[in-house]
């Protein structure tokens, strides 16, 4: 007999989707949020925190290409990164593809996740044992307020601004940040929805400029985010993702990748218009 269950993700009360389910393959609850992965008829495996849709398998490259590649290839020599969040594995996995990369801390506070992600989702977990990483379960608030650590490249993989993740949409969290980063560092942190959090994005514009000389926000669009068209943003005092972005290398690196290449790398900066219209003003390059 044929499975008809089905998950609906609700969204900010006012919106929804709806997933087919074949199995589920791991459910429980944290000290921090619920946390589930479940097995889709048509997206492959997926993981929900709190019942919202964080990974999954057939769409999971776009995000980690575009949070990852962008910054790493704006960097002239990336060797140290940090990674907060990022407990399903996707965005170590894509740092960790980079020749320069001597080491990448990565701290996620739910231990769940990422035993969950390890057991049910190697696609993105599989590196999380990797020679060159440190994974630590912890606060990234305060590994970021407490490390003595510098880092070429900060990449704040976070969900929401709800829960756990709350706090990492501050200002006393990117001061630290700040201090955490080798004078040509660069942080790029998850952006939100340009449809649904227009006013989130800019309040985390106008945190990051008052730390950066260099702010700026880059699209990306994917399956299951609500919207389709999601932001990461850009901050650097030094480099400018697209005046210091060399192409060539891209090309030389030999990397292959499913989203990210060096069109989509410039093309992500250029904002649709009702966009700008709201975030323009709080861009420094």
């Amino acid at each position: 007999m044929q499975s008809d269950l089905w998950l609906e993700e609700k969204y900010k009360n006012f919106i929804g989707y709806r997933y087919k389910i074949n199995k589920t393959l791991f459910s429980g609850k944290s000290e921090f949020q619920s946390v589930d992965v479940v097995e889709t008829e048509g997206l492959g495996k997926m993981l929900l925190n709190d019942g919202l849709v964080m990974v999954t398998e057939k769409d999971e490259f776009v995000y980690h290409d575009m949070i990852t590649h962008v910054p790493m290839f704006t960097h002239p020599h990336p060797e140290n990164v940090l990674i907060i969040g990022g407990g399903d594995g996707g965005t170590a996995r894509e740092v960790l593809r980079h020749k320069s990369v001597k080491k990448c801390v990565m701290v996620e506070i739910d231990k769940m996740v990422v035993d969950a992600c390890k057991e049910h989702i190697p696609q993105t977990s599989k590196d999380l044992n990797h020679p060159k990483l440190e994974l630590i379960i912890d606060d990234g608030l305060e590994y970021v307020k407490n490390t003595t650590l510098k880092f070429d490249v900060i990449l704040i993989d976070s969900t929401d601004p709800i829960g756990p993740a709350a706090p990492l949409f501050n200002s006393a969290f990117y001061q630290n940040v700040k201090k955490c980063l080798t004078s040509n560092g660069i942080v790029v942190s998850q952006g939100e929805s340009v449809f649904f959090e227009s006013h989130m994005q800019q309040v985390l514009l106008g945190i990051l400029g008052e730390h950066f000389s260099k702010v700026s926000i880059y699209n990306y669009s994917n399956l299951t985010y609500p919207g389709g068209l999601w932001s990461f943003t850009y901050a650097s005092d030094t480099l400018d993702p697209i005046k210091n972005f060399n192409e060539a290398r891209v090309t030389s690196s030999n990397l292959k990748f499913n989203y990210y290449n060096e069109q989509i790398h410039r093309a992500a900066f250029a904002l649709p218009s009702f966009m700008k219209a709201k975030v323009q003003h709080l861009l420094k390059n």
